[in-house]
């Protein structure tokens, strides 16, 4: 049976509850946003104007505790950032199924670094009322690590109890790993984490990884191709992870105005389902916020690991419910495998809304693939052409 997308509108904009039909897919494609900051980050964000010379601002944060900043703050600035409530309303009223507010662990409101500490608990609070039927919003934090002597990166981390602020003496990455593994959930769900913007050979050239952390940290950013090279790298290392194209908004504005979006495949619209996805790799980065991707290799769905299998019967689905735009059709594919080699491309004879491509490759040797999709215009405002317009999960192989 063919793929059968079913597609849900509200005043125009996505709501992307889409069941997948080809070989007994239970999943649902869900779209939202895995990374943004609100009036928590202070310190640094489009909410501030730097000026040559200018030092010394004082400015008071939400806990009512000064602070001196090498920066102007913009004209109602607080406004401008929002309050986690503010973003989750905003993200629902403009179709998104998820969001994630992951604000900057290291932050002043975020002082003392306790399970109590009052702008934790009101994230966590604006998190649990925004979410509903129709909508889940999730609380994280971004641990950011700059300047540690066992290699430095951010990571976005989903669904702890706690936190843990990267610039409290003790907290190198390896230490945050060890913390990581150990961290217990908020409630129901998984604890899950994503490597944001990474460069070629961050996180100490993608040392420190054990089978532990492999099954935490299972994401990782790719946004209109940057960050690619990390992403292979990463995988070659052995690390686990799907890509997801968290926007990184330090403000209310991008809400509405970006095109990027992370896709999960998800049972239903809960938090529990949506971290479950997350969990277990079943996730996209797109600079489309519509376009429908699936696939499934020798029957399992992508994000999975095959067993020492040599020969990969591939079902991929893809489609785009803008059939107005022609900037949206589908123009190729690609199935990528170590080290970043294409081994197999389906140009699209006559560019299509929908395109389904079921290809076999042997290979003996392989530890993973993942697939590109190109579209005529690529997706979102400054998106481009010649780059992929999405890249989807990986399927690994046991050898």
């Amino acid at each position: 049976m063919k793929n059968r997308f079913v597609m849900l509108t509200l005043t125009g904009v996505l709501i992307s509850a889409i069941p997948l039909m080809a070989q007994k897919n239970p999943y649902h494609i869900y779209a939202g946003n895995t990374h943004s900051h609100s009036v928590y980050t202070s310190s640094h964000g489009s909410h501030l104007e730097r000026t040559p010379g200018f030092k010394n601002y004082m400015y008071v944060d939400s806990s009512g505790v000064s602070h001196s900043i090498n920066a102007k703050f913009k004209k109602d600035w607080q406004k401008y950032q929002g309050y986690p409530a503010d973003h989750y309303a905003l993200a629902k009223a403009n179709g998104f199924d998820f969001y994630a507010v992951t604000d900057h662990s290291q932050e002043s409101d975020f002082h003392p670094t306790q399970a109590d500490n009052k702008a934790w608990l009101a994230a966590k609070k604006a998190a649990d009322e925004a979410t509903d039927s129709k909508f889940v919003a999730l609380r994280g934090f971004e641990y950011s690590e700059n300047n540690g002597p066992n290699g430095n990166g951010h990571i976005n981390v989903y669904n702890t109890l706690t936190y843990l602020n990267a610039l409290e003496p003790g907290n190198e990455l390896r230490s945050f790993y060890k913390w990581l593994e150990t961290a217990s959930p908020n409630g129901k769900g998984a604890v899950v984490a994503c490597f944001n913007h990474p460069g070629a050979k961050q996180y100490n050239n993608w040392d420190y990884r054990d089978s532990k952390i492999t099954d935490i940290i299972t994401m990782i950013e790719i946004k209109k191709n940057n960050h690619y090279e990390g992403f292979i790298n990463a995988l070659d290392k052995g690390w686990k992870v799907s890509p997801v194209a968290g926007t990184d908004n330090h403000g209310l504005d991008q809400i509405k105005n970006s095109g990027l979006r992370t896709f999960v495949l998800a049972k239903e619209k809960t938090k529990e389902a949506i971290l479950d996805a997350m969990k277990n790799r079943r996730t996209y980065s797109s600079a489309d916020q519509n376009i429908q991707c699936s696939y499934m290799v020798n029957g399992k769905i992508m994000g999975s690991t095959l067993e020492g299998d040599r020969v990969f019967r591939f079902s991929i689905s893809v489609s785009d419910p803008d059939t107005g735009n022609p900037d949206d059709k589908i123009t190729k594919i690609d199935i990528v495998k170590d080290g970043g080699k294409v081994v197999q491309t389906y140009d699209v004879p006559t560019p299509s809304y929908s395109v389904q491509w079921s290809p076999t490759i042997n290979d003996e040797s392989n530890k993973y693939f993942f697939v590109r999709v190109w579209s005529a215009g690529g997706g979102a405002s400054k998106a481009d052409p010649q780059n992929p317009v999405a890249w989807l999960a990986p399927v690994w192989i046991n050898r």
